[in-house]
């Protein structure tokens, strides 16, 4: 057969031409992995645990005894009912030191008894809409991108639907997603009176729930991303949450701005401050148990998925809080090593 006159492109130019679709479509091509035996590595701002630590933000005191977060601003909107737990104020007794007071653990996790855990659910409701009573809708949390509207019959389900993230434009119903770690966000349409609740772990935001649940309110409600607000809860903070390969190439190989969520983190012992010469190893550099880790910033990688979807800078709040080098105040799966309970974010509609 006749040779062609087109020449083949460069394989530099076809991977430009990737790279460029995947860019237009806000992903980036998997880089990570071996190459005639030398991997490459994205490099990280530089940070010790001290310049990224959050303050610890200060509860509010309900009249049952319960402490929670409010969001600033939102409880000028009168129909809107919203609220982070902490693990202040309730009756679990199993992580307490004996004589101290209970706490309120509202997840039913092994080794807490299942009343005692209603009883800290309805405390809860009492505390962010006045009423004990008022219908509390979660799901079985699974690290996924499922997404349920929800409605006074799912109150009433024997075992809750599988799913992280709920909405409803529904009244008197608040919608709850169980955090220890992971990142809670939640969504208002101020003009559509619409709700909605994400719990998003690592493996939900790298498959965007946050920005995919704000996509289901545009359609399921009509919500427009000019109309919304959006708050993030307390969960694990830069300062602590240490990652590995697994999780630096997820979010690498879907994320553009990847290499903003995180920073290589140094340990700052002040003994070792002081004195590094009693710390001198003869192992080769890069061998040396003493080094950086990768450090994921949950908090902004899910503020980045609200803007994408819409969202202005300005409508998007962070609480604060790190569940993990904050325990006195917040349930930690990470740092208890997985003895801990869990915490709620809520979020509801006010009856008129």
């Amino acid at each position: 057969m006749p040779r062609s006159s087109t020449p083949n492109p460069h394989p530099d130019q076809e991977f430009r031409a990737i790279d460029a679709l995947f860019q237009e479509a806000g992903l980036a091509r998997n880089l990570r992995g071996k190459a005639g035996g030398v991997t490459r590595r994205m490099s990280f701002e530089r940070a010790t645990p001290e310049e990224l630590s959050q303050a610890e933000p200060i509860p509010r005191v309900a009249p049952n005894g319960v402490q929670w977060l409010p969001v600033p601003g939102w409880e000028r909107i009168h129909w809107l009912w919203h609220g982070f737990s902490t693990r202040k104020g309730g009756f679990s007794r199993i992580w307490c030191a004996e004589g101290a007071p209970g706490e309120l653990n509202l997840g039913f996790t092994a080794g807490d008894d299942r009343e005692t855990v209603a009883r800290n659910r309805r405390l809860l409701a009492e505390a962010v809409t006045g009423d004990p009573a008022t219908p509390l809708v979660t799901v079985r949390q699974i690290h996924s991108t499922v997404l349920v509207v929800a409605g006074a019959e799912d109150a009433a389900r024997e075992r809750p639907r599988k799913a992280d993230g709920l909405m409803t434009d529904e009244p008197g119903l608040l919608l709850g997603v169980q955090t220890a770690d992971c990142i809670p966000v939640l969504v208002a349409d101020r003009k559509r009176r619409a709700v909605a609740a994400f719990h998003a772990g690592w493996r939900g935001t790298v498959k965007r729930i946050v920005e995919t649940g704000v996509g289901r309110m545009r359609l399921q409600f009509g919500s427009r991303p000019e109309d919304l607000i959006a708050a993030i809860g307390p969960g694990i903070g830069a300062c602590c949450y240490a990652v590995g390969e697994e999780v630096l190439s997820s979010f690498e190989s879907q994320f553009v701005y990847a290499n903003d969520l995180f920073r290589e983190v140094y340990d700052s012992d002040p003994v070792r401050t002081k004195y590094p010469m009693l710390f001198l190893t003869q192992r080769a550099p890069g061998h040396s148990p003493i080094g950086p880790s990768q450090h994921l910033d949950l908090v902004e990688a899910n503020r980045r998925q609200l803007l994408s979807a819409g969202l202005k800078p300005r409508t998007i709040q962070s609480v604060g809080g790190c569940t993990s080098c904050q325990p006195a105040l917040f349930f930690s799966h990470r740092a208890s090593r997985g003895h801990a309970g869990r915490m709620l974010s809520v979020i509801g509609i006010r009856p008129r």
